[in-house]
């Protein structure tokens, strides 16, 4: 006991200090394991917090992309569709050829009755595969509109509502410049049919060339037949031709294409519709789009060929008909394409090609 309280007299101070010493330490540990703990807490929530926004926003984007997609079915199509189909039946009506033949019905085979069979068989082809091309590509070409102009109207809201201003002074694509984009896609109809019709209209020409009125015809042949005038028509002339015949060929847009560039940087002095107009052009010209139009297309001819097989009279065209025969189903289905294009619209859409296609533009990524 002696020598306890003499180690203690000797070393008190020492003591003393050493515990201070591990006390102060671990009071600094304590605290500063809370601290660590409290950043970690915070760290949790922050991140919490940005899981929450990052699913908010993509909640708000698909619910806004779907939004998009019924604007352009119930509004924007339905329009391009209906003033397409009456400038192509103003273009190529069949009407006159059709009579003329019911005039010379029964007499004897003449020049002028082989000539007008030969007619009806060329611009019946032309009138149906044309249909069916427009319509087609028409419905893609809008659909790269709404997607792209959605877009934009998206993030720029957005941009609006994550900063201190209103939403009304947010950078917004104007109305008028919204309006004067998709009024664009008339394009086709009101500027460029004429020179559509003669191109279509010399691919069926040369494909059809040679098959006489008496052929056998089937779903077989008649699917190839289709395929083969749209292979031709797609292959004659300057790659990627179709973009002239969706948007006007000027001088100006290629400037600022070039300008543009591939990663969509915005140009000064360029308008917010210079910029759509631009981007559209971009994506319409890839080969991309050219792959997905060549997909669109042959899942269009082939319902057509299942509805032209279920039209009844004139025999099975499942196991062959007669071409003049087959000419009464080809002339009928050229007008029912663009007033049954809602039909044929959503085979269209529901090609996976298609809807990841779209879904690639509205979101502004790499299309690969």
């Amino acid at each position: 006991m002696l020598s306890l309280r003499g180690f203690w007299r000797r070393h008190k101070r020492k003591i003393v200090v050493a515990t201070g010493v591990l006390g102060s330490g671990y009071l600094l540990y304590k605290l500063y394991n809370a601290h660590r703990q409290k950043l970690a807490d915070m760290e949790t929530e922050l991140e919490q917090e940005r899981e929450k926004n990052d699913e908010l926003i993509k909640a708000q984007m698909q619910a806004h992309f779907e939004n998009i997609q019924r604007i352009a079915d119930t509004t924007t199509l339905p329009h391009a569709m209906h003033y397409l189909n009456s400038q192509i039946a103003e273009e190529l009506d069949l009407s006159h050829l059709t009579e003329r033949l019911m005039q010379v019905k029964g007499q004897p085979t003449s020049q002028e009755k082989l000539e007008l069979w030969d007619r009806l068989k060329i611009l019946s082809f032309t009138r149906m595969v044309l249909s069916l091309w427009t319509m087609t590509i028409l419905s893609l070409y809008i659909r790269v509109q709404v997607n792209i102009l959605g877009r934009h109207l998206y993030i720029d809201t957005a941009r609006g509502l994550g900063s201190s201003l209103l939403i009304e002074d947010a950078d917004l694509i104007h109305r008028d410049d919204q309006q004067k984009f998709l009024a664009s896609s008339d394009y086709l109809s009101s500027n460029a049919l004429p020179a559509l019709i003669s191109n279509i209209q010399a691919a069926a020409t040369e494909v059809l060339n040679g098959m006489q009125l008496k052929d056998s015809f089937n779903t077989t042949i008649l699917r190839a037949t289709i395929i083969e005038i749209l292979e031709k028509f797609m292959t004659t002339g300057e790659p990627y031709h179709w973009v002239n015949y969706l948007m006007s060929e000027d001088a100006r847009w290629h400037e600022l294409a070039t300008a543009f560039g591939d990663d969509n940087t915005p140009l000064p002095d360029v308008t917010k519709f210079d910029q759509l107009m631009l981007e559209t052009r971009a994506v319409i010209s890839s080969a991309e789009f050219g792959s997905v139009a060549e997909t669109a297309l042959r899942a269009v001819v082939d319902t057509v060929i299942e509805d032209m097989s279920a039209q009844p009279g004139g025999g099975s065209l499942k196991s062959g008909i007669q071409l003049a025969k087959v000419l009464a189903r080809v002339a009928q289905t050229g007008p029912a394409l663009l007033e049954e294009s809602s039909k044929f619209i959503r085979i269209i859409l529901n090609v996976p090609q298609v809807e990841l296609f779209f879904t690639l533009i509205y979101s502004n990524m790499q299309i690969s």
